[in-house]
């Protein structure tokens, strides 16, 4: 399967973007551990977070969709099934590794197993630090999928990771909240805090500091409403659709700013892009606002070091924007990106060389010239979500059509993508999808 992105001339819009998939995965584990029936709206119905829901469904959890983006969970007190069959966490790594915390606390043996892009992606970091909570774990060659893991009484642990990583972090606050004592987590850097966020709104007993998280064992959450509010990952692209588009205005409302998550934004207003907030509340404890973006003119910049988990889902749509920049983009410190969905540091350059840009890449990231026109062509998305919507928004202001094999992978995070990205670059001007 083949999709043609056209140039489009302009761009004028107001839209909303899906929920965020971080904060949808967390709410609904978190919403099955508590004492009774949570609603959750804004959830995001993408395969990789209907993953989450149905492996919790297969350990005993009785959750409803009574509509796409509903989700009512009846939670069970922390006390879950045994499942019929192995959990399936398809695409999904943050099923995979927060799913493996929560089964930590569990007495019973639990096999997980995922898609050929999974079985590929490490997991010795949650393994460590889940064996020293005194938890059972197996995997094939110590590292990769199918992982068993099997539970029981936890030890509280005191743990210093060595890379930043919101998810192994999740899985160890998970595991946390089963373990008699408190127990902390430390961090070389800030990474996403929608976990500790969620857990607090539930009623865990949780205090943070800078780069230190304690959580206390043992203590029962309660049901609740619960908003998820507009992924800001999502926005990333049509934001970039936008600043490389000429003559452009966009609105986006009701997007989740969560600092740890909008370092996509301060990196544009570093770089002078023409990107505004204009309007802020909150939801669920999570800061949410609308952004305003337009055509600018984006002087570039290197990024790394404490840049990376704060844009690490936004990276391969940077260094797409990158060609259009004063003096492109150069990405460091992002080894991390190879062990994704795909390579995404090597499907980033071999797509852009394959559309006529300059392109050195790294061990760990990319550098690309700015002011490089793309003259279109064929790109592959490697089955990989990020780098087909990236692309994507490339076909917005290449020369000539961009057509991305297999695009049909966006539906792991975005499964409404390119009706969004259609309406916004067609209903007013002649480019589109």
């Amino acid at each position: 399967m083949e999709l043609r992105v056209k140039r489009a001339p302009r761009i004028e819009a107001e839209i909303t973007v899906p929920g965020d998939k971080s904060i949808s995965h967390r709410a609904a584990i978190i919403a099955a551990l508590s004492n009774g029936v949570c609603t959750l709206r804004g959830f995001l119905p993408s395969d990789d977070c209907m993953h989450t829901v149905n492996a919790l469904r297969a350990l005993g959890i009785q959750i409803e969709q009574p509509e796409p983006d509903v989700l009512t969970v009846h939670g069970k007190k922390r006390v879950l099934t045994p499942p019929k069959h192995e959990l399936d966490c398809g695409g999904s790594g943050t099923t995979m590794r927060l799913l493996s915390g929560l089964l930590a606390g569990q007495t019973f043996e639990t096999r997980l197993v995922g898609n050929p892009s999974l079985t590929r992606r490490p997991m010795d970091r949650i393994i460590e630090p889940l064996r020293r909570f005194g938890a059972t774990v197996y995997a094939r060659d110590d590292n990769y999928l199918p992982l068993k893991v099997k539970g029981g009484v936890l030890t509280p642990l005191e743990f210093t990771m060595p890379v930043a990583s919101a998810q192994v972090k999740s899985s160890i606050l998970l595991a946390g909240l089963h373990a008699r004592g408190t127990t902390r987590v430390h961090e070389p850097v800030p990474s996403r805090n929608h976990t500790e966020i969620a857990l607090a709104e539930f009623g865990a007993s949780i205090r943070t500091s800078p780069q230190t998280i304690e959580i206390e064992g043992g203590h029962s959450l309660y049901g609740k409403k619960f908003w998820v509010p507009g992924d800001l990952s999502s926005a990333a692209f049509f934001i970039a659709a936008v600043l490389a588009v000429p003559n452009s205005h966009l609105r986006l409302t009701a997007v989740g700013l969560n600092p740890t998550r909008a370092g996509f934004i301060r990196l544009l207003e570093e770089m002078h892009a023409n990107i505004t907030v204009v309007e802020s509340s909150a939801a669920g404890g999570e800061p949410v606002g609308d952004i305003v973006a337009e055509s600018s003119e984006i002087a570039g910049m290197d990024i790394g070091g404490s840049w990376i988990p704060n844009v690490i889902d936004e990276i391969q749509v940077l260094a797409v924007l990158g060609t259009r920049m004063q003096k492109g983009i150069r990405i460091r410190d992002a080894a991390e990106l190879r062990a994704k969905e795909s390579d995404r540091i090597h499907a980033l350059a071999i797509n852009l060389r394959a559309l006529g840009a300059d392109v050195e890449e790294y061990s760990d990231g990319v550098f690309v010239q700015g002011r490089q026109t793309l003259r279109g062509g064929v790109v592959d998305s490697f089955g990989d979500h990020r780098i087909a919507m990236a692309f994507a928004v490339a076909g917005l202001f290449a020369q000539a059509p961009v057509i991305i094999k297999d695009p049909g992978c966006v539906a792991i995070s975005f499964p409404g993508f390119f009706e969004l990205l259609r309406q916004m670059s067609s209903d007013n001007c002649s480019g589109g999808l």
